[in-house]
């Protein structure tokens, strides 16, 4: 008798499928690709200005992704994996996962190769509020993360810590900023944005495959429409939420 172990918390797409028992499964119904997305990156920043226009800016410390999610009009078949997952629970309450496909992988190859062969982690303590991430792994890195890259840390002192981060600068062995400590063959300084929410433990995973956006609807109402041709029509707004 089959059985599985847990139920599906992952927007079903192309490369996520879902059983009708409602786990993921590579046996399940694919969910549909996405047609086109608007992505945010969204900071409260508190900006007080003088009459001179002479103005003062402080950093709120709070920063989320947010992103609209469009399908292209489809047949139920192609739906109904997307309508039933959301279905399934309150999308304004209860929050889910969300791969996307732009941010699935590292964009060079070569990076994407070896972040999947070998285990990336945080080469040191990090508290809350750094913008520079110290990444190691055991082998020397022969491609490095680029701007522009995503990741999420797994940390088994701070489960809650599942925000997404962007790399925004990498310094490498062979080119580091002048007057600071050279990162050896196995290092990686990442610059991140937004500064890290939570204290990153030494050996920490870094993810760098299929990081998960943790996210709720932005609506308390979600809706489709149907065409004459029997195709539904669908989109989902969405924000990232931390435990």
């Amino acid at each position: 008798m089959a059985t599985f172990t847990a139920f599906a918390n992952i927007l079903p797409d192309p490369a996520n499928p879902i059983t009708d028992a409602g786990d993921t499964s590579p046996t399940g119904t694919p969910g549909p690709g996405f047609s086109a997305m608007n992505f945010r990156s969204v900071t409260e920043t508190q900006v007080s200005r003088t009459v001179s226009g002479r103005g003062i800016t402080r950093d709120g410390g709070s920063q989320r992704w947010e992103f609209s999610i469009s399908y292209n009009p489809m047949f139920r078949e192609q739906f109904d994996p997307v309508d039933t997952f959301l279905a399934g629970r309150n999308p304004r309450k209860d929050p889910f996962y969300v791969i996307l496909p732009q941010h699935s992988r590292p964009k060079d190859a070569a990076f994407a190769t070896y972040a999947a062969r070998f285990t990336i982690t945080a080469g040191a303590l990090h508290g809350p509020g750094s913008s520079v991430l110290l990444a190691q792994a055991s082998q020397p890195f022969t491609s490095y993360a680029r701007p522009g890259d995503m990741f999420t840390i797994t940390d088994n002192n701070d489960y809650n810590h599942q925000k997404v981060y962007k790399v925004t600068a990498v310094e490498r062995n062979a080119y580091y900023q002048a007057g600071s400590n050279q990162p050896t063959t196995t290092q990686m300084r990442l610059h991140v944005s937004p500064p890290l929410q939570r204290e990153v433990s030494l050996g920490a995973t870094i993810n760098f495959i299929n990081p998960k956006f943790r996210v709720i609807a932005k609506s308390d109402v979600q809706e489709y429409s149907l065409n004459t041709d029997n195709l539904y029509q669908f989109s989902l707004d969405l924000e990232e939420l931390q435990p």
